[in-house]
């Protein structure tokens, strides 16, 4: 089903900006609350899905179309794609149960979990590894070699909850005994961390944080990029991006939901799904994986 409105998604991005968080269910342009709470006679209430938006929403829809449609099916349900500008819109859905699944960054899920209880059901795996890291990035022909040359540029960040595009620069800063508010001479958010690439790659910015995998990711895929970017620092290793649900979901539902994410890489539909968008496979991590990002997000925090 959801290959078959792929053309009316198009027509629709060409008209709907970011900005007004729409959902495609798969093309419906509701905000939240809305939704009904129960079906109506004869209909089956859709299932909603957000996914944080790492990468452009046009982009969002166009990779993650199979996944979707894997959902789709195994569900036996029409699934619904919602989206919205910001980390903290897409947490507050989860939160009000506007929304039944949803894949978040890092960051935005360590304060999710510290504010409502939000609960993680699985993470990527990708090339072995279910850690990540924020890339410090510069047009490649800037001077700059390191973090500490970029003091005073200007710098793009993707989202004011972001770990990779955001929380790990700040806490690199503070550890090189930095005041993070007063090093960079002009800042942005970009709200997605291919903008932040681009705005790197066309020179609007002098440095940016973005995802390591959306870095690599974006490259292999727009092969010319590679010579207008490069990397002058990495962060500490991070645990990946969770897919979490609402702490009160059924416990049954909670245990179907999570079954099908770690065992779709066993059928054929949903390893090419999980190709699309470069994962192994899904596996379980236990909240203690993300200590670390809550030490650093602690200490942030505690900035004048």
């Amino acid at each position: 089903m959801a290959r078959r409105i792929l053309t009316l998604i198009a027509l629709s991005l060409l008209w709907v900006s970011c900005n007004a968080g729409p959902s495609y269910p798969r093309v419906s342009l509701a905000e939240p609350g809305l939704f009904p709470a129960q079906a109506t006679v004869g209909e089956m209430r859709p299932f909603r899905v957000a996914i944080a938006a790492v990468i452009s929403p046009q982009s969002t829809v166009e990779e993650y179309l199979p996944f979707l449609d894997y959902l789709e099916e195994r569900l036996g349900r029409p699934v619904e794609l919602v989206q919205r500008r910001t980390y903290a819109e897409v947490n507050a859905l989860v939160r009000d149960r506007e929304v039944d699944l949803a894949l978040v960054c890092t960051g935005a899920y360590v304060r999710g979990h510290r504010d409502f209880g939000m609960e993680l059901l699985a993470v990527p795996q990708v090339q072995g590894e279910t850690v990540y890291y924020s890339y410090i990035i510069v047009p490649a022909s800037s001077p700059a070699r390191t973090l500490a040359d970029l003091r005073g540029k200007s710098f793009a960040f993707t989202d004011p909850l972001s770990n990779s595009g955001r929380l790990m620069v700040l806490h690199m800063l503070l550890q090189m005994g930095e005041e993070p508010g007063l090093f960079f001479g002009r800042t942005i958010y970009t709200y997605s961390h291919d903008n932040s690439i681009r705005a790197v790659a066309d020179g609007l910015v002098d440095g940016a944080a973005v995802d390591s995998l959306v870095y690599t990711y974006l490259l292999n895929r727009h092969s010319e990029l590679a010579g207008r970017v490069r990397v002058v620092a990495r962060s500490e290793p991070c645990a990946m991006p969770p897919v979490v649900v609402h702490p009160a979901m059924e416990a049954e539902q909670k245990a179907f939901l999570q079954n099908v994410l770690l065992t779709m890489h066993q059928e054929e539909e949903g390893r090419a799904a999980l190709a699309r968008l470069q994962i192994d496979r899904f596996v379980f991590l236990d909240d203690r994986a993300y200590d670390s990002v809550r030490k650093a997000l602690e200490e942030v925090e505690r900035m004048p």
